[in-house]
């Protein structure tokens, strides 16, 4: 009798096993997302989001959550109960807060189960049309020869554009001043008027300002040239080898939500990312697609971390 006890001890636990992976998700599930309503971050999750939630039989239902640099959202991700139905949009200023910050009240690897990188952006240097230099070379030619004369904006303290231009100084030993801003629009509009000399921008926040030579793009910093700017070339075809900087968004979870929530919304997705109307919509937006494994992507976030770890302690950069 006591292995017959056992046999349906086994047969009711994987019973309830199946039809608790049958039924996921039961419900909508949430999105947070650490950036407004209305931008790129916002659209690439909508866009995805919408096929994958289809997908799912169930809504994904965008929660905006803004404010201290993307970590607001993470905090909540982090203690949502773990059952597969809250999902962060992680993203790089994340892998930044963990050395920007002394504190926090969650850890990227520790907290979250990464389950897929969605798509990146890089960015590209662009400077005033007015500054006498075409090339990245010529502009750190420049800067040598006008230590602190020269000012870059940012779109605030210990953000991607600011540590991008620090990691630029940094490798090239040169001494340029930082404006902290807080947005990209006003940037470009102080960028125009030559109120600032140079700035990072997103690739698909530059394409407009280069129309009526606005600005003056130097270098794009990915391994390849984009096809919204198939003409500016890449930061390693200028003698800066190895010099990337991009923006990158993925889907994680809370560490402990059921394997069978990660493979599913592994596969919803991957396979999102993989339909025409999907794709056409984002690369028109900016982003290159990437729909990772979780192992690479897990892989990719820990690199991130370490890499922009290096950065924040050379440029000395904090914000609390």
């Amino acid at each position: 009798m006591k292995w017959l006890c056992v046999l349906n001890a086994a047969f009711f636990f994987s019973l309830f096993s199946t039809i608790s992976a049958a039924a996921y998700p039961d419900r909508p599930l949430r999105f947070l997302i650490p950036f407004p309503p209305g931008g790129g971050a916002d659209a690439l999750a909508r866009i995805a989001g919408a096929v994958a939630g289809e997908s799912l039989g169930q809504q994904i239902v965008i929660d905006n959550r803004t404010g201290a640099g993307g970590n607001i959202a993470a905090e909540a991700a982090a203690k949502a109960a773990p059952d597969g139905h809250t999902l962060l949009q992680s993203n790089i200023s994340h892998a930044i807060s963990a050395s920007l910050y002394r504190k926090l009240n969650y850890d990227l690897v520790r907290d979250f189960v990464h389950v897929t990188q969605l798509a990146s952006i890089p960015f590209a240097l662009a400077v005033h049309p007015s500054l006498p230099v075409a090339s990245v070379r010529e502009l750190v030619a420049l800067a040598k020869s006008k230590p602190a004369q020269l000012v870059y904006a940012s779109s605030g303290n210990g953000g991607p554009s600011h540590l991008a231009m620090e990691m630029f100084k940094t490798i090239n030993g040169v001494d340029i001043r930082h404006v902290p801003y807080k947005g990209a629009a006003v940037i470009a509009t102080d960028l125009i008027a030559n109120q600032v000399q140079m700035s990072f921008f997103t690739t698909a926040g530059l394409l407009p300002l280069v129309s009526g030579a606005r600005v003056r793009p130097l270098a794009i910093a990915s391994a390849q040239r984009s096809p919204l700017l198939p003409e500016l070339p890449t930061f390693a075809e200028q003698g800066m080898p190895g010099f990337e900087a991009t923006t990158w968004f993925g889907v994680s979870l809370p560490k402990g939500a059921p394997a069978e929530a990660g493979k599913r919304l592994h596969a919803v997705f991957t396979q999102a990312l993989k339909v025409p109307e999907v794709r056409e919509r984002l690369i028109a937006q900016g982003f290159d697609i990437v729909g990772s494994t979780p192992q690479a992507f897990d892989a990719f976030v820990r690199a991130e971390i370490q890499r922009w770890s290096k950065v924040v302690k050379e440029s000395r950069a904090t914000v609390d």
